[in-house]
């Protein structure tokens, strides 16, 4: 195991799984009127998850940084692209994964 040597970084992990629990929570609603839908936010979820699990670990690296920003700025223009609707649980999904995108660009930068 390792830990980040920037505070900030615990912020971008708690934001990861803030949208990782928000998904779980909303995939099965979503799966029974849109299949595809809640199997991809079973994927995102797990994305999160995975994620922010790797960042503690060894195999973490600083490019890595960027691959959570775009992991994070995807999901953003995917729900705008597809129509998401605007809703408190949506809302709060979205700005997890904006402080994800923002404090992964900051850390790629300051390393």
């Amino acid at each position: 195991m390792s830990l980040p040597s920037n505070n900030l970084a615990y912020l971008g992990v708690v934001a990861a799984l803030v949208s990782a629990v928000i998904h779980l929570y909303l995939a099965p609603v979503v799966m029974g009127f849109d299949p595809t839908t809640g199997v991809l936010f079973y994927l995102n979820a797990a994305g999160w998850v995975v994620g922010a699990t790797l960042f503690f670990t060894r195999y973490w690296r600083r490019e890595l940084h960027l691959v959570a920003a775009g992991y994070a700025v995807l999901t953003i223009v995917a729900y705008v692209a597809m129509g998401g609707p605007t809703n408190s649980m949506a809302i709060a999904s979205k700005v997890a994964e904006a402080v994800v995108a923002l404090v992964a660009g900051y850390l790629y930068a300051a390393e």
